[in-house]
């Protein structure tokens, strides 16, 4: 969240580093949480309600990422 809310306030060219950091703390996150699950520390149930919300919330950090991707390429840049 930290991350997130940082690259919200940040030019578009500091975004991307942020936005990278905040889908890899998804990304452990969702590893944790996938290693709960496979050892039985956690329901099923649990695991669903809460590895659906961060599975969007990857989406929405994959679209940015990519939007920042291209809004940062150098074909754009020189199009400006």
């Amino acid at each position: 969240m930290e991350n997130i809310a940082t690259a919200a306030f940040l030019s578009k060219e500091e975004k991307t580093s942020y936005v990278r950091l905040a889908i890899r703390k998804l990304d452990t996150l969702k590893i944790l949480l996938l290693v709960l699950w496979e050892t039985k520390s956690i329901e099923n149930k649990s695991y669903i309600n809460l590895s659906l919300p961060l599975d969007e919330t990857g989406k929405m950090l994959g679209g940015w990422h990519n939007q920042l991707a291209k809004q940062n390429s150098p074909a754009e840049a020189g199009e400006k």
